[in-house]
């Protein structure tokens, strides 16, 4: 009778512990990018070159919080001071994007279905779709980030990739297709099915990700925190598949490459408008 007991109490143990399972976990992503311009023709010379690239490697390292319990989760940048964006040598660089810190990814693995939140110009959009069913290749190697032991996966994509230049306020783009390597790093120590942005589907949580030039790397982690977490849905904005965003985004971003256009030549000066995809 005790044994019985006894394996009833652990059984009821696992259940709590299961339905009581949260998460927060911090990620920090940097991105690597090809930065050139020809001296002849923009008279920016090497030093100012480096400048604007640091100017614009800065724009790309956030942290990140993923929240999460065994089957949801929300992704949302933290929240920093910033400063105003100092113009080098009168050129400024501005990406062009959407919400930024605003956004809210949220989703749900069991349904594999996901919202996002975000804006484009101060109109906010819900983005509600399914969430894309990841190949991943197993491996069985392995490394430690922080006090756990994960395993490696990878995924390969082709992708079309656009890049601008301006040349006298005349736009010239250039699109290529890529294959692009994603590799992430897992840990089966946190049995769930998630990671950072739209990364999931591993036995484990994922504690980094190399998606091509961009690399997200967890800092923290806390297991069931003394304060409860609570996951919910993005509700407010203009319902949208992603395949329509996409379509809403390529108009926003040539509307905004028409209006450099214009502005470039009625001023005396410079300036560049980079956009960078994956």
């Amino acid at each position: 009778m005790k044994k019985v007991t006894t394996i009833i109490v652990l059984f009821l143990s696992v259940t709590i512990f299961a339905q009581s399972f949260q998460g927060k976990a911090t990620y920090k992503t940097h991105q690597k990018f090809d930065f050139k311009m020809k001296k002849e023709k923009s008279g920016v010379n090497s030093d100012l070159q480096k400048q604007l690239k640091a100017q614009l490697m800065k724009q790309f390292q956030k942290t990140y919080t993923l929240n999460f319990d065994k089957s949801t989760s929300t992704y949302k940048q933290n929240e920093e001071l910033s400063s105003p964006q100092a113009a080098t040598n009168g050129m400024q660089i501005k990406i062009m994007g959407s919400g930024g810190g605003t956004d809210v990814l949220y989703k749900n693995i069991n349904e594999k279905r996901f919202i996002n939140k975000t804006e484009i110009s101060g109109k906010r959009f819900l983005i509600k779709d399914n969430l894309e069913k990841y190949d991943w290749e197993m491996t069985s190697e392995t490394k430690n980030i922080g006090n756990y032991t994960c395993y490696k996966a990878t995924k390969k994509r082709e992708e079309t990739r656009s890049s601008f230049s301006m040349t006298d306020g005349e736009k010239e783009e250039t699109k290529k297709t890529v294959t692009i390597e994603t590799v992430a790093w897992y840990t089966p120590q946190i049995p769930v099915s998630n990671g950072p942005g739209m990364f999931w589907g591993l036995p484990g949580l994922i504690l980094e990700i190399q998606d091509g030039k961009k690399t997200i790397v967890c800092t923290e982690i806390v297991i069931n925190p003394s304060e409860k977490i609570n996951i919910k849905e993005p509700s407010k904005g203009k319902k949208v598949s992603q395949k329509k965003f996409d379509q809403i985004m390529d108009k926003h971003s040539k509307e905004m490459m028409e209006r450099f256009k214009t502005k470039r030549k009625s001023k005396n000066g410079s300036s560049f408008s980079i956009q960078i995809q994956g």
